[in-house]
């Protein structure tokens, strides 16, 4: 391929005045070229946009997030298109890092280049969920997004994963909308697939609609769902919690250890049904089994980090405490302290062993 690659960033906005200047400004000077589909902005987006490409259409709504990025992806040139929200964030070490990428798209060749999302942040910046998504793909391959919410393209090809990752630094939430597209696509008649029929069940469960969300996330798990599955188990859990239903809601966790290598943040909660028993024992084998859990972003699993180190070291100095063994609880107090030394718990807890 020509060593002069050429990026084209897409874009679908809608009314997003307060943050895309942010976003264009931190990775306009890496890319060649930008396309905005406004949906329908009211506000100054597209005069905003205005001031990094005059590449801006509009594009009618229909309650369809793929049928909007594929119409961005439609009117790009260059030989790889590169999609990010209205909120997210290139930092400057990634820039760095998607300049390198460049010169490995010339030299590999690759169809899909999978690189890392980071949801959430700790006091201190240090991200604290993450995931990879789809993130570059070859224009000439001919991907389309699919799904009308919750929108993904499927990777094929030469997969290849890069360091260069994107921030999402989201301002304010949905609300209701995402529930109100999936209630009126299935009024329309639209059949759920397994991994909507997650999606729904997450939504009513944000919702608050817990006996609902519990039924379509028990329906999902019956389904052919795969990277989602452990997702499912825990809002499944929270349905269930949501309801004083214990029983159900521990052993929604436990489906989860049914498929695949455990997850940390699963077996954190597992433990946290044992201490709020006060069986301190049981609790901490489950959280020091959280610490030995790997990063599984890779497979397509969400990442919490703080699941495998800060939140089990936090209890654990708990549960030995009460155990007896203050020497073990102290030393786990110094992990978390080290880790995020301001945050409340840690400073309850050097206070509380200062006393002692």
């Amino acid at each position: 391929m020509d060593m002069n690659v050429k990026i084209s960033l897409c874009m679908i906005v809608k009314n997003e005045e307060d943050v895309i200047a942010r976003c264009l400004d931190s990775v306009s000077r890496c890319v060649d070229e930008i396309i905005i589909a406004d949906t329908g902005s009211s506000d100054r987006t597209k005069e905003i946009c205005r001031d990094f490409t005059d590449k801006i259409f509009d594009f009618e709504w229909t309650d369809d997030f793929s049928a909007a990025r594929n119409f961005s992806f439609s009117k790009a040139t260059g030989d790889y298109l590169m999609w990010l929200d209205a909120d997210d964030v290139v930092s400057s070490e990634n820039i760095g890092l998607l300049k390198e990428l460049k010169k490995t798209l010339a030299q590999k060749n690759p169809d899909v280049v999978m690189c890392r999302y980071v949801t959430s942040f700790d006091e201190n910046g240090t991200p604290l969920f993450s995931f990879f998504r789809e993130r570059l793909l070859k224009r000439t391959a001919n991907f389309k997004w699919e799904g009308f919410i919750h929108e993904c393209i499927s990777p094929r090809g030469n997969i290849i994963y890069s360091d260069f990752t994107v921030h999402h630094k989201k301002e304010r939430g949905a609300g209701d909308r995402n529930l109100r597209i999936f209630q009126k696509k299935i009024s329309q008649g639209v059949k759920l697939d397994a991994r909507n029929t997650f999606y729904y069940g997450r939504e009513l469960c944000y919702n608050k609609m817990y006996a609902e969300g519990a039924a379509v996330l028990e329906r999902a798990l019956d389904m052919d769902l795969k990277n989602n599955r452990n997702e499912a188990c825990l809002f499944l859990y929270d349905c269930y919690n949501a309801m004083d239903e214990k029983q159900k809601a521990f052993l929604s966790l436990c489906r989860s250890l049914e498929k695949g290598p455990p997850r940390a943040d699963i077996l954190c909660r597992i433990a946290s049904v044992f201490k709020a028993r006060r069986d301190f024992e049981t609790a901490a084998f489950w959280y020091d089994a959280a610490t030995k859990c790997g990063d599984m972003s890779a497979r397509g699993e969400f990442d919490r980090a703080e699941f495998r180190t800060f939140i089990p070291f936090v209890e654990l100095s708990c549960c030995y405490f009460y155990l007896g063994d203050k020497k073990k609880a102290l030393m786990f107090h110094e992990k978390a302290k080290s880790l995020r030394p301001s945050h409340p718990s840690v400073l309850f807890n050097e206070r509380f062993f200062g006393a002692q």
